[in-house]
């Protein structure tokens, strides 16, 4: 059943890949519509994961109910740091693994039944991503923060704490 679902991704990211334009091309683009864009995305995610996740619990297959969990939940966390982080920075691009990506990987792995293999792949790189995407944030803010100053403590309000 990997081929057909394959197949159905296929269409679902055709339409996913169209909406934008279209809003584009007719002069409807919205912030709200951007963000409402975003937030159906992540559902879609979730739902193919938790798919796999169903599949492979009635599988019996523990392993790979843990393998498509930490999956789901770093693929879920590539979108929030990038969201985090462009709420402290201008942009936070970077790292390989984006959704488009992970749904291609996820395509090739159904249409020929290498789920696993795919599976291996997403968890690294999208770990690897959220790793980039923190250590770019921390990068970023050190160059645009101030250092904090360090305070040291007057002695005679720490005998007064202290007793």
């Amino acid at each position: 059943m990997f081929l057909y679902a394959g197949l159905v991704i296929i269409a679902a990211g055709i339409f996913d890949m169209v909406d934008g334009r279209v809003a584009r091309a007719t002069n409807q683009v919205t912030q709200f519509g951007g963000f409402f864009d975003s937030v159906i995305d992540r559902y879609s995610d979730v739902a193919l994961f938790f798919g796999l996740l169903v599949y492979y619990a009635r599988a019996n297959r523990f392993f790979y109910v843990v393998m498509v969990a930490f999956v789901m939940v770093s693929s879920v966390m590539v979108s929030y740091a990038r969201a985090r982080a462009e709420s402290l920075i201008p942009s936070c691009k970077v790292g390989f693994m984006e959704r488009p990506e992970r749904i291609v990987l996820v395509i090739i792995g159904a249409l020929f039944n290498r789920m696993g293999p795919v599976l291996w792949v997403i968890a690294v790189l999208s770990t690897i991503t959220v790793i980039h995407r923190i250590r770019h944030t921390y990068q970023v803010l050190r160059e645009i923060e101030p250092p904090p100053i360090p305070v040291r403590p007057d002695p005679m309000k720490f005998e007064e704490i202290v007793g």
